[in-house]
């Protein structure tokens, strides 16, 4: 019972009182009948007053004990220190309470008993996240950077806050995006609708709950669609395949969740393949060819690649470069794009700032493409490992 006039909301108030769930995992719990407020069912928006008796049905923290499982890595490069991997898609990064097995976590505990030697660090132990830094969404690949001890993690998140790591992303949009180069500065916060399906997104939000969110976008290729396209998929919809596609280089400021995803389908450009913020489920042979029968999915997931990561050792100092090209599913859908307007594809040079080096990442179309990661040519000034 409360002692005293609060004036605040219930999310917040449990959100200052029960550290292990999120401010979104408490609203949900509150919608699915875990919280009473006097007896009855409350909304998150409730204000407290005094002599107010909140219940709260907490579920238990999930395990911190990791189960080692051979899952299949990419690693680009380990010391005592730190692992980079290149993150397949469709492989969440932590355990979480509908997720406790097939995560990287699980796959680092065996890589590390069994391939080679170390753990990960204690930081975050308690919310099952040992030694995680940064995350990537489920569908996004590319590279992700685990610290395997606390100096080394505590070193590695401070240069995340103080943004000296340069994170670049490509992506594959909808439509043909303009200008070619912008600076996307828009707060993102919490889908205000608590519904199923709306509970896990964002969007933008210039109230209280909306966090500073800054994106730069360079434009690298577009495709715009040709005239032989059926106009049966002339929708108007924004993944309309006859706005055109862009390929997209993104500069991450910040670290918001689903910030690029959600900043991109503001603008009117959704991801290909994230049908959660408006681009297609999947993009297929159909959709790019008049005529065309294929249904097979050539991009069955957001087409979204982590693509290169910079930041100093924490340790020994040295910047360290990393690179990983497109996986075969994204680079299979570029190279398709390509072949509507193979002649617009010559060697202009790159927009300023962009430092993506697209021709290390896509393979041209006689060479085989490849799911393995490389080390690129490191910008003026950089080293790789």
């Amino acid at each position: 019972m409360l002692q005293r006039d609060l004036q605040t909301r219930l999310d917040k108030y449990l959100a200052s009182r029960i550290g292990f769930m999120s401010r979104s995992q408490l609203q949900r719990l509150i919608d699915e009948g875990g919280v009473t407020v006097n007896g009855r069912r409350p909304k998150s928006s409730t204000n407290l007053r005094i002599n107010d008796r909140v219940e709260v049905f907490v579920p238990p923290p999930p395990a911190t004990d990791i189960v080692p499982e051979p899952i299949p890595l990419d690693v680009l490069f380990e010391d005592e220190h730190i692992i980079v991997l290149n993150k397949a898609p469709d492989i969440i990064v932590h355990p979480a309470r509908s997720h406790l097995s097939g995560t990287l976590i699980n796959a680092l505990a065996w890589h590390f008993g069994n391939v080679s030697s170390g753990a990960l660090s204690a930081v975050g132990k308690e919310f099952a996240r040992p030694g995680v830094v940064h995350r990537l969404d489920r569908g996004t690949s590319g590279l992700i950077v685990f610290a395997k001890n606390d100096e080394a993690h505590w070193k590695l998140a401070r240069q995340f806050e103080v943004r000296t790591v340069d994170k670049r992303y490509l992506a594959l949009v909808h439509g043909i995006m303009q200008p070619a180069i912008d600076t996307i500065d828009l707060p993102l916060g919490p889908h205000p609708s608590r519904e199923k399906g709306y509970r896990e997104k964002y969007v933008v939000r210039h109230d209280q709950l909306g966090k500073a969110a800054l994106t730069v976008y360079r434009v690298r290729e577009t495709y715009p669609a040709p005239e032989g396209l059926s106009a049966a998929r002339r929708d108007g919809s924004p993944s309309d395949p006859g706005r055109g596609f862009t390929l997209v280089e993104l500069e991450l400021k910040t670290g918001r969740t689903h910030q690029i995803r959600v900043h991109l389908s503001h603008l009117g450009y959704p991801i290909v393949g994230d049908d959660m913020y408006g681009g297609t489920a999947a993009l297929t042979p159909a959709m790019l060819a008049s005529g065309s029968d294929g249904s097979q999915a050539l991009l069955a997931r957001q087409a979204l690649h982590a693509t290169t990561l910079t930041f100093a050792h924490p340790v020994s100092g040295q910047r360290m470069y990393f690179l990983a090209p497109l996986r075969a599913d994204m680079a299979s859908a570029v190279s398709t794009l390509r072949s509507w307007s193979p002649a617009e594809r010559g060697n202009a040079p790159p927009p300023p700032g962009a430092t993506v080096d697209l021709a290390m990442l896509l393979p041209s179309s006689d060479a085989r493409s490849t799911d393995r990661p490389l080390l690129g040519k490191p910008p003026a000034g950089e080293h790789s490992p």
